[in-house]
């Protein structure tokens, strides 16, 4: 993986395009999330459960973007910052400033 992968990458997010997304990802791929309910956020195990917590992203910001991007690669180690934009479900627009810390196995995430 190199930072124009990463770029590729999120283009996927920004079109919305699930299998794109996916196809960075390695079947055991895992997704830590600081948000939901778990005391240090939620981790998402395993190809269909990751894939799955993606398009609820979608669900929960329909219109969201990741823009502003900055990516890193260094060796079998990424990292992408960005600022989403987009409006929740209640019509309340949304910015905030946020980055993924990635390690690559045999080329994907």
């Amino acid at each position: 993986m190199n930072k124009e992968d990463l770029r590729r990458y999120s283009g996927a997010w920004n079109d919305h395009d699930i299998d794109k997304i996916m196809s960075f990802m390695t079947q055991d791929c895992v997704f830590e999330t600081g948000g939901g309910t778990e005391k240090l956020g939620t981790r998402f195990e395993g190809y269909e459960a990751v894939r799955e917590r993606f398009i609820e992203v979608w669900t929960e910001i329909p219109d969201v973007q990741f823009v502003d991007g900055f990516h890193f690669v260094e060796g079998d180690t990424g990292c992408s910052e960005w600022t989403i934009v987009g409006t929740i479900k209640a019509g309340k627009k949304v910015e905030l400033g946020g980055c993924d810390i990635f390690t690559f196995v045999g080329g994907k995430i």
